[in-house]
């Protein structure tokens, strides 16, 4: 009788697994990679040229400029992507250029909108935002030269934790006139330098919540009761979402972070249910979220003049409420296909290059073009939950879940208060929306998501072979 075979391994995107003898391993696909990016930066710089061809009739001097620094900087991500995460998700980083790009364009126009307004607040931002874009993928470069394997990351959990609340306390003990900027406490401004903290946080929390569900899993997953139809967990296993409603809830009092609060506790919330699979999390979650609001909308005056607004924004449309009415305006005469770039007025809405971008891309671009956007955003979303599927340990799924989550969470929240489905946060579109802290945190969360992605889909060396046993090894027979 033959030996047992031994048991079948698993696919080749395990990255414990070795590749079956005879299976090819899983494409690398950067050369994909490499042809979406030439697309997403050909559209950049078309964008550029029907933006400067439509307001001014010619093409700006800095355009040859800009387009060498645009390729460049995205050749040299994907150069190194191709060198040290070869195996890594071939989508991602296009979609993050593209989006940028994007965002780029867009801010160029409004550039020359307040130029052509002589307004005394217009500056060329787009030419900032390009050098903080350079920055971000330094940082990205830099993430993945220091992560070389994900899991490391778990071991410094509680220490990015800590991290994460300092950074996000820190604003709070700050003086208002380095820390509020239009009532939120979230900046961080010395010497004509700002930053925002609370984007750095979100990752370090990130970071912590993953590892911390990976360890409490099956604790977390235990019921005690079966209430109309739920399984409700044990009541001393809901400290953690305590603890984050509790966290959440002292970002809305101290900072007036309406955004960073609903952030943080729905990318936990989800995180929560994924690791342990139970609906009754989400209910739970919900039920807190829905006394924290009412609670918050009752006690403080700045909570209740959001919700107020965004109920009747038009009642408000000389004072709080002008932003909101303009961003409805911007996007009503935008219609179904824009007035193209350069022929609308996205200007017309306060600060629209932070906040309401989205708003100035849904009158130029109309619905069509913005939910194309959209799309862009989902799949980027999509290649982050597909590398959650696939990879294997469980702090990577957790953690990649949570990042890919975090983005489409974000981009929810900041186009409900663009469109009044929900209240005003002050939370940026990711990669497209002015701001430099805003880009160079999420240029870091997408080299850890691609770090993942790269450990999801490469195979591992085969096992060595083992030694002999004694029983197996031949016998003979001497004569004397």
């Amino acid at each position: 009788m033959s030996p047992a075979q031994p048991p079948a391994r698993g696919p080749g995107t395990d990255p414990r697994a070795a590749a079956a003898p005879g299976v090819d391993a899983p494409p690398k696909r950067r050369n994909t990679e490499l042809a979406l990016l030439g697309f997403a930066v050909v559209i950049t710089i078309a964008g550029q040229c029907i933006v400067d061809i439509t307001v001014t009739d010619a093409l700006s001097p800095e355009l040859a400029t800009f387009s060498a620094w645009f390729a460049a900087i995205w050749l040299v991500a994907h150069l190194v992507v191709r060198r040290i995460a070869p195996y890594a998700d071939p989508l991602i980083l296009p979609c993050v250029a593209l989006l940028s790009g994007i965002g780029l364009a867009m801010i160029h126009r409004l550039d020359i909108a307040g130029d052509q307004i002589g307004s005394a607040a217009s500056r060329e931002d787009a030419p900032v935002q390009l050098l903080w874009a350079t920055v971000g993928l330094a940082l990205f470069i830099g993430v993945l030269l220091v992560v070389r394997d994900h899991r490391v990351l778990s071991r410094y959990a509680y220490t990015l934790a800590l991290v994460g609340i300092a950074l996000l306390a820190l604003p709070a003990l700050l003086p208002d006139s380095i820390s509020e900027v239009n009532g939120a406490k979230i900046w961080i401004r010395v010497a004509g330098f700002s930053i925002q903290p609370g984007e750095f946080a979100k990752i370090c929390m990130i970071v912590f919540f993953a590892a911390y569900l990976v360890d409490k899993r099956d604790v977390l997953a235990l019921a005690s009761r079966r209430v109309l139809g739920l399984e409700l967990p044990r009541g001393r296993d809901l400290g953690p979402v305590l603890v984050a409603w509790a966290l959440s809830i002292l970002v809305l009092v101290f900072e007036r972070d309406l955004g960073s609060s609903l952030l943080l506790f729905g990318i936990f919330v989800v995180m929560l249910y994924v690791a342990t699979e139970r609906v009754s999390w989400l209910v739970i979650g919900l039920g807190l979220f829905a006394v924290g609001a009412t609670a918050a909308y009752r006690l403080f005056g700045h909570v209740q003049a959001r919700v107020d607004v965004w109920l009747d924004p038009f009642a408000y449309r000389n004072g709080a409420g002008y932003q909101l009415v303009q961003s409805l305006f911007g996007l009503g005469t935008g219609g179904l296909f824009g007035a193209g770039l350069g022929g609308g007025r996205p200007d017309q809405v306060p600060v629209a290059k932070t906040d309401f971008i989205a708003a100035a891309l849904g009158e130029e671009l109309g619905l069509f073009g913005l939910v194309a956007i959209i799309v862009v955003y989902l799949l980027l979303v999509e290649r982050g939950l597909r590398t959650s599927l696939i990879v294997r340990d469980g702090f990577g799924k957790l953690l990649a879940a949570g990042l890919a989550f975090g983005v489409a969470w974000q981009l929810f929240v900041v186009l409900g208060g663009v469109t009044g489905l929900l209240p005003l946060t002050g939370l940026t579109t990711p990669f497209v929306a002015y701001g430099g802290s805003s880009l160079v945190a999420n240029f870091a969360l997408v080299a850890v998501l691609v770090r993942i992605s790269d450990a999801a889909r490469r195979p591992a060396a085969p096992p060595a072979p083992a030694p002999p046993r004694l029983g197996d090894a031949p016998t003979e027979i001497v004569q004397r």
